[in-house]
């Protein structure tokens, strides 16, 4: 940001959360067990889509990307879908913390 580095991973998940005015507590919740429990790592003998974040102990990097709310409207980008920053910001940091409870907080960025 502004030509410094925010936060880094090793190896996991970068996460690009796009927040909406429809999101609520149940879809937070259900992100964060998506999300942890996606399985799109490979296992010990290498099957592939076999293992989540948790199960190899992984780290998860967010990062709030409200573009992902956008609807053209001929050549122009709307972002009437996005949440409002205010209302965003605290959802994004709650999202942050079910993370954190769920898995192991030094692992999310």
């Amino acid at each position: 940001v502004g030509g410094e580095q925010i936060s880094s991973i090793g190896r996991g998940l970068c996460v690009l959360l796009g927040i909406s005015l429809e999101d609520t507590q149940r879809e937070l919740e259900h992100m964060v067990r998506k999300i942890l429990n996606l399985r799109v790592f490979e296992d010990e003998s290498g099957k592939h889509w076999s293992k989540s974040v948790m199960d190899k102990q992984y780290e998860v990097l967010c990062v709030s990307q409200f573009t992902l709310q956008c609807i053209l409207k001929g050549n122009k980008p709307d972002y009437h879908m996005a949440m409002p920053t205010e209302q965003a910001e605290c959802f994004y940091n709650n999202f942050l913390e079910q993370l954190r409870k769920a898995y192991k907080p030094e692992l999310i960025k």
